[in-house]
């Protein structure tokens, strides 16, 4: 069957994009499939940047169909800012993009409503929202009486519907506001502006479902293109430091409508390391020079927010635990070169909790909050790796780690990167 998949095994940033733009060459669609503007992919080529949220990375080979899916929260101003950054920078924006008429949509509601409950936190351990209105709208997609998809747009009620559910919400959120500043929805003025952005996007909306289906069954090769990370995934990840839909490798089929018979390969992206955005437990964290080391050197701040990401060394009793839950049939070790210059590196293979060792990963958070770390030290490199392009030329200290990675994790590694740029790639 003619379907890959690629997923981060870790708490997301894993540098998946990069991975889907040398990939998205050898296939005829990408697909992006769960998750909102809350996810940051960047792709580095030809001394260019790009930081996509809601673009699928394929995007940048026009040749290439992109395609949204109805498992995706769509903020259409976000959407439509990447669209035009993209045509202005010479990347051209037609008929290779695709978005799913079922896809739910983002409404100023949503956002007041993160907004407000962010404002209300006092202490505590924050779950680290990006206030982007995701939670709020899966939240009414899964509540149904005030969810609206993107096909609702170019319906006849939708200014009634807009109408109601602004009735509603701004009761609700004055509510939650407190003594807090809120200005009320005028439904008026969304359903203006939301006419206008549905104008914009309908060249591109699309039965998505049944064209993938219809891909697929005409043997077209489907690359589909995870975000955020398994670890963040709302049934199987740490809850409540989670995401709010499926990001680990169960979320394929919910996500795009399409079956998992028709996946033949799912590739784990992991970084040589770990880290993790928000709160929530983390139990290789370093909060000190060596955490500082690959946050600098990593460039380690939010694709999207731009917020410092707290780092640690790499966990293989978390890893392996996703790349089982996801499927993965490879690896793909990203970001090796940060690594470069320390004397001893850290894998952590268990954890003890309560004087206990385990190297099964806690279902529940606390259980994990007080495990601590078990460590295998192997021997670091000095050498910078950035240019090396074969396997065989790594030094042998980054060859062994790589090796042991595999090993613990039971999968072979079949990409390493040592920098940003597509061309900085080994292909094992």
């Amino acid at each position: 069957m003619p379907g890959t998949c690629v997923i981060g095994l870790q708490w997301g940033d894993e540098a998946k994009g990069k991975i889907v733009d040398l990939l998205t060459e050898r296939h005829d669609v990408v697909v992006r499939y769960q998750g909102g503007a809350n996810a940051g992919h960047t792709v580095v080529t030809g001394g260019q940047t790009y930081k996509l949220s809601l673009l699928p990375s394929g995007i940048l080979r026009t040749s290439v169909h992109s395609v949204i899916t109805g498992g995706v929260v769509l903020n259409p101003p976000s959407i439509l800012g990447e669209i035009d950054g993209l045509r202005e920078r010479g990347v051209n924006v037609g008929g290779n993009l695709l978005m799913s008429d079922r896809a739910h949509v983002i409404f100023p509601w949503h956002l007041e409503e993160d907004r407000l409950i962010e404002t209300r936190k006092t202490g505590g351990e924050a779950i680290g929202t990006t206030q982007r209105g995701i939670g709020p709208c899966y939240k009414d997609k899964v509540g149904r009486t005030f969810a609206l998809r993107l096909g609702d747009l170019y319906r006849r009620g939708f200014r009634d519907r807009v109408r109601d559910i602004v009735d509603e919400k701004n009761q609700f959120l004055a509510l939650i506001a407190g003594k807090n500043p809120f200005t009320p929805i005028d439904a008026t003025q969304v359903y203006d502006q939301y006419q206008g952005y549905a104008e914009r996007l309908k060249p591109h909306v699309a039965d998505t479902t049944s064209f993938l289906l219809d891909a697929l069954e005409a043997n077209k090769r489907v690359l589909f293109e995870g975000a955020q990370g398994a670890l963040l995934d709302v049934d199987h990840g740490t809850y409540p430091y989670v995401t709010s839909s499926n990001s680990s490798g169960v979320g394929i089929p919910s996500g795009s409508g399409v079956p998992g018979r028709y996946m033949n390969k799912i590739m784990g992206v992991v970084k040589a390391y770990s880290t993790r955005v928000g709160g929530g437990p983390f139990p290789t964290e370093q909060d000190n020079p060596i955490g500082h080391h690959l946050r600098e050197r990593g460039n380690e701040y939010g694709t999207v927010t731009r917020r410092p990401r707290r780092c640690g060394w790499f966990d293989a009793v978390a890893t392996r635990y996703t790349a089982r839950l996801s499927g993965a049939d490879t690896i793909c070790v990203m970001l090796l070169d940060v690594l470069s210059g320390l004397d001893t590196l850290q894998i952590c293979t268990a954890y003890e909790i309560d004087g206990q060792r385990v190297n099964v990963f806690p279902s529940h958070v606390d259980d994990l909050r007080r495990a601590k770390a078990v460590y295998e030290s192997l021997p670091g490199w000095k050498e910078e790796i950035t240019a090396v392009r074969k396997l065989a030329d790594l030094p042998a200290n980054a060859r062994k780690y790589l090796d042991r990675i595999g090993e613990i994790l039971g999968r072979p590694v079949e990409i390493v990167s040592v920098g940003p740029d597509r061309e900085q790639t080994i292909l094992s």
